[in-house]
Formats: structure tokens, C-alpha cells, sequence
């Protein structure tokens, strides 16, 4: 079951003309293949992805006032997508599932998004900068109304396994696959909604 808050986040994203829509597209698109290939944000200038998108310096930064500011463009366009699927999608992420079947769809389908897009994530939301995007609030509540009455502490550390420092750590350092990260999620999820 999603929030009523859960719906603004989602459905609150802005009209633009068609052209800015094509410009953003372009420049979008642009920034996503000079990040995957830099290996993330750090290191890559404002003048790198206006090259590649073939536009001015200054019309990049109408829009953008800074590289991380286009990773989180970037990353809101991928996590809109997952919001609409928890919103109004089929089952088990989208509504009608019950709440563990939901839990572990959100972890599969966010690992999934950590896996592709890791380079965008590092580079738009860790530390605290995370716990400020609107995603954040929008996941976070989703999970708070799947295990509903748990204590907002307990919320908080079923959110923690997601932070992009985590899954880094996961894969790059103890070498864990995307599905053994799973896996250690679908045990978590089982433990604490054991039983419904």
C-alpha cells in the first residue's frame, strides 16, 4: 500500500516546452555516457558533457549549475520510472502483493538500479546529500508503510543496505554478486516480516 505522499513525488514532475524537453534529452544523454565512461562524476567538468551534447557552456549551466547537479537529473529520470511501477505497477512491487513480497521486489528492483547506474548514484547521492533528494523520502515511506508500526529506527536500517557506499563496498570490495546481494536481502526481508 503506498502513502498519499508517495503519489505527489511521483506525479509531481513539470511541463517544459519541447524543445527544452529534446535539449535535456540530448544534454542527458550526453552526461550519462561521459559518467559511465569517466567511472562516475568525480573528475568530470561542466565543459566535458556541453562537448559531447554539442551545446554551449552557458546553456548547460541555465539548467545545471554543477556535474552533480546533472547526475541527479539523470538518476531522477531512472527513479521516476521505479516510483511509477511501486505506485501503479503489477505485482509484487506494485500494489496487491503482500508486504514481504513487496519489501524484496523494492530491494531487487534497487539493486538493480544500483548495479547500472552505481556511477550516477556515487555521484548524486551519498553522504548526506542522499537523505535530502525527494527519492529518499519517497523510498523511505514506501518501505515504512511495508513493515507498518515498526519503529523509525528499524526503517532506517532496512533503508541502510541501499546507500551506494554500501553496494560499492558489496561488489568492488568483498566481491559480491548483484544476486548474492539479493539473496542477503530476501533473508533480511524474510526475518523481519517472517509470518506477514
Amino acid at each position: 500500500m503506498s502513502s498519499p505522499g508517495e503519489a505527489t513525488i511521483a506525479a509531481g514532475r513539470p511541463r517544459e516546452r519541447a524543445d527544452a524537453a529534446r535539449n535535456r534529452a540530448r544534454v542527458l544523454a550526453a552526461a550519462e555516457e561521459v559518467f559511465a565512461a569517466a567511472g562516475g562524476a568525480v573528475g568530470v567538468t561542466m565543459e566535458d558533457i556541453a562537448r559531447a551534447a554539442g551545446v554551449g557552456r552557458a546553456t548547460l549551466y541555465r539548467r545545471y549549475p554543477d556535474t552533480t547537479s546533472i547526475a541527479q537529473a539523470l538518476l531522477d529520470e531512472h527513479e521516476y520510472e521505479i516510483q511509477e511501477r511501486i505506485l501503479s505497477g503489477p505485482p509484487p512491487l506494485g500494489p496487491g502483493a503482500p508486504p514481504d513480497e513487496r519489501l524484496a521486489a523494492f530491494y531487487r528492483t534497487m539493486v538493480g538500479l544500483l548495479e547500472r547506474h552505481l556511477h550516477l548514484v556515487l555521484g548524486a547521492d551519498t553522504g548526506r546529500a542522499r537523505f535530502r533528494a525527494g527519492a529518499y523520502g519517497f523510498w523511505r515511506r514506501h518501505v515504512a508503510s511495508l513493515v507498518d508500526g515498526a519503529p523509525a529506527a528499524v526503517v532506517d536500517a532496512l533503508m541502510a543496505p541501499l546507500a551506494p557506499e554500501v553496494y560499492q563496498y558489496q561488489r568492488h570490495v568483498r566481491g559480491l554478486g548483484p544476486d548474492e546481494v539479493v539473496a542477503g536481502l530476501d533473508w533480511l526481508t524474510r526475518r523481519v516480516l517472517a509470518g506477514g
